[in-house]
């Protein structure tokens, strides 16, 4: 069968990856220069299904209250005449119920550690270098009462299927000895030795050129126009270039899914949601974290890739911009500065913003649509690097006709 993957993410490539294993004929179209260069390009770097949490939860409303008007704040929120926005936005707060935020949650982890399970396979087979590591990922806290709060949410987690440990600072200066020289004061934390970290866009662009060897077709600079349909069946996309025809569409467009699927009726409910990182070199220093950390209180992620230390985090509501905020990257990295003063060379810090693509319930859209040759695999937010394998997998099992491993009845369209 000859199928079409729109897009060349993180996404888009894994998913290429499971339909060329099963023997079909796979060509990848993305607009970019090479594979990897939008969303997944220099995202925080964790594979981490401890961060599963749907972001929709019942803290959110009050946090965004607490933090509006504040430019340098871990979620910035700006009004805007924006009806898919305001409609987005109330199916948002819709979620950000005790129920919900279980149930989100749930699909959320059950789709992470089927991914995480699928990884090591990839990785086997083609030999890709990523930076890799399998350390795990300690989240730390400061204040006690948050302390109690995520070593509770830990415990469910825990009972999901997600291995966790409730650590003292102690245990976190044994496991990651550059807290032990940081002038940060921390209480505890929990511990997922299960997860892992790795540079999203070096796999992405390894496993691209893997598959590219094997023959997959990856057509770049190339700017997908319109998805033709048929008698209820998709016939071709026309680029900018040719018509391209196809037995099978799946579109992994990340944040620009919605537009090209609306003039076919298909109204998906994702919003661009922008994020930042700052990549600092380490060469010549030894006080970097080696053990990837997600702050709890900064909302910023850490991983160590090679001779870099990757900081990410915060989100911005501001549409399709893709103008980088300098006064929100300075926060980042002085925040950064501040925990792991002699971690690198800060004086020389790379910047960058993507969007990632953000649900109401903040899990995932992957399956069928109305159209029988059509499918979407889209709307990972902040957790496609952790959910890529997984997600792929899925796709190349519903084109072959096979049940998945895991329950996906919950993860398509038709909840919306």
């Amino acid at each position: 069968m000859k199928v079409l993957v729109l897009g060349s993410g993180v996404i888009g490539v894994t998913t290429a990856y499971f339909l060329h294993k099963d023997g079909h004929d796979v060509t990848v179209i993305d607009r970019q220069s090479s594979a990897g260069q939008e969303t997944s390009f220099a995202n925080g770097g964790q594979i981490s299904a401890s961060q599963a949490m749907s972001w929709a939860s019942p803290e959110t409303p009050q946090l965004m209250l607490k933090w509006l008007g504040r430019n340098d704040a871990p979620l910035l929120y700006r009004m805007r005449l924006d009806p898919k926005l305001w409609v987005w936005s109330l199916r948002f707060l819709a979620n950000c119920n005790p129920k919900n935020f279980t149930l989100n949650t749930a699909k959320n982890l059950r789709l992470a550690l089927y991914s995480r399970t699928l990884l090591p396979e990839i990785r086997q087979n083609t030999g890709i270098e990523y930076d890799f590591l399998n350390k795990g990922i300690i989240q730390v806290c400061r204040e006690e009462k948050d302390f109690q709060a995520y070593a509770k949410q830990a415990c469910v987690l825990k009972d999901l299927g997600c291995e966790n440990k409730i650590l003292t600072a102690k245990q976190i200066f044994e496991i990651e000895p550059a807290f032990s020289a940081s002038p940060d004061k921390i209480i505890g934390g929990i511990y997922t030795p299960d997860d892992e970290s790795g540079d999203a866009q070096k796999f992405t662009a390894g496993l691209a050129e893997y598959l590219f060897n094997l023959g997959v077709n990856f057509r770049y600079n190339e700017t997908v126009e319109k998805i033709n349909i048929k008698n209820n069946r998709v016939t071709s996309v026309q680029t900018n270039k040719e018509l391209v025809n196809s037995d099978a569409i799946i579109v992994s467009l990340a944040s620009y899914s919605p537009i090209l699927l609306k003039p076919l009726g298909i109204n998906i409910p994702i919003q661009p949601a922008k994020g930042y990182s700052v990549t600092v070199p380490t060469t010549g220093y030894n006080a970097a974290p080696t053990v990837s950390i997600t702050d709890a209180d900064h909302k910023i992620v850490f991983s160590r890739l090679g001779e870099r230390l990757r900081i990410a985090g915060t989100v911005e509501f501001t549409g399709y911009n893709t103008d980088i905020n300098h006064e929100r990257v300075r926060s980042i990295l002085n925040i950064a500065e501040h925990i792991f003063p002699a971690a690198g060379d800060y004086s020389r810090a790379e910047f960058w913003t993507g969007l990632r693509p953000l649900t109401p319930d903040g899990a995932p859209i992957i399956g069928k649509t109305r159209y029988e040759n059509l499918y979407l695999n889209t709307g990972h937010g902040s957790l496609g690097w952790t959910m890529c394998a997984g997600s792929g997998k899925i796709i190349s099992d519903l084109i072959n006709n096979r049940s998945s491993s895991i329950n996906v009845s919950d993860i398509g369209l038709n909840r919306f």
